[in-house]
């Protein structure tokens, strides 16, 4: 299993690429998933765990506080086509900030995961500098 996973990709993003990363990513995923299944905040939510973990796996070791920081506004961003909202920019804004509510869990769990992963990389890395 060691083997496989040293097969993947291993960039190095700074904590804006790794902002503008997560970001991209989960705009295009909502725009997937409102033309595929309506906007449902199932799939967005599932979509967005993976994408939390990549975020705070290819961010610099330097950079590591920014994955928990950039992953919720990535979440925020790409919510924006699945939010619905009319009326004009108030009624967008209205739609962002119920999706953010009503998918509170979800963010909340990407946010985690991302949190999670760049601890264990620090610890680990302070380790590592320690030996």
């Amino acid at each position: 299993m060691v083997i496989a996973l040293r097969r993947f990709p291993n960039p190095r993003l700074t904590g804006l690429g790794g902002g503008i990363f997560s970001a991209a990513v989960m705009f295009l995923l909502g725009c997937l998933d409102s033309l595929l299944f309506d906007g449902g905040p199932l799939m967005y939510g599932l979509l967005f765990l993976p994408v939390a973990a990549l975020t705070a796996l290819w961010v610099r070791p330097a950079d590591l506080v920014t994955a928990p920081i950039s992953v919720p506004i990535s979440f925020a961003f790409g919510s924006l086509p699945i939010a619905g909202g009319t009326g004009g920019t108030g009624g967008r804004i209205v739609a962002v900030i119920t999706t953010l509510a009503l998918n509170a869990g979800w963010l909340y769990g990407g946010t985690l995961v991302a949190g999670v992963i760049a601890t264990v990389r620090k610890i680990r890395m302070i380790r590592r500098r320690y030996r």
